[in-house]
């Protein structure tokens, strides 16, 4: 069984028997969260990249639980410096666990995070994620776009066979709902989930007008998720 739970923002759990993981776990500071940072314990953390509403507590976490990060590579060797238990990659690379595997692939964005006194230690790359969990009818595969606009190389992602897509649509730093539409068109996945929308001012959007959208447009269907919401992929 596998459960997707919804921190808020771009915040999200994924339980996949045994293995929980956390994605871009911004929960401290985070106005959308219902949880604090210290009632999570993953076993692993992926981040798509270095902004700070997105790498979040993962030091914290990681320093706590012992946590695996897996990351771009300049901000991994940056997380490694703070105490992180990171494993610095790049696009195109897969890194395998014990209930499945994560492949880092294109997002068209900015990352750089800043440290305590406002320095921007962590210049890089952003990214995607690819998320394979278990095996052959079971496994499911889900793809966390994190913050990007849309770009035509969705399709190649969407070869993946998607199970669910985790979209921005928040408009202003990512792609709006419009745009969304189009990521759904390109990646072909069964459900969409949307995320980075209503936390800041800027990113004011209606999901539930996104969805009928969503629904009206394309086959896949989209469930929205309140923060602290759980969804079991089916």
């Amino acid at each position: 069984m596998t459960t997707l739970n919804f921190i808020g923002h771009s915040a999200f759990t994924v339980q996949h028997g045994d293995t929980l993981i956390a994605i871009d776990p911004f929960i401290t500071g985070n106005p959308a969260a219902t949880i604090e940072a210290d009632s999570v314990s993953p076993d692993l953390i992926f981040l798509t990249h270095a902004h700070n509403d997105h790498v979040g507590d993962t030091i914290e976490l990681s320093k706590r639980t012992g946590a695996t990060v897996i990351s771009t590579f300049e901000l991994g060797e940056v997380l490694q410096s703070k105490g992180a238990h990171a494993v610095p990659m790049n696009h195109g690379g897969t890194y395998r666990f014990d209930a499945g595997s994560v492949k880092l692939v294109p997002a068209w964005h900015t990352s750089s995070w800043n440290d305590e006194d406002g320095t921007v230690v962590a210049p890089g790359v952003p990214a995607g994620l690819v998320l394979k969990l278990g095996e052959g009818e079971n496994r499911k595969t889900i793809y966390f776009a994190g913050d990007t606009c849309l770009f035509m190389d969705m399709q190649l992602i969407g070869d993946e066979e998607l199970d669910v897509a985790v979209l921005p649509i928040g408009d202003h730093f990512t792609m709006g709902p419009d745009d969304a539409i189009k990521a759904v068109k390109y990646l072909r996945p069964k459900t969409i989930v949307p995320c980075h929308y209503n936390t800041f001012p800027p990113i004011e959007q209606d999901a539930e007008k996104f969805k009928s959208a969503v629904e009206a447009q394309t086959s896949a269907s989209c469930i929205v998720l309140a923060p602290g919401a759980s969804w079991e992929i089916e």
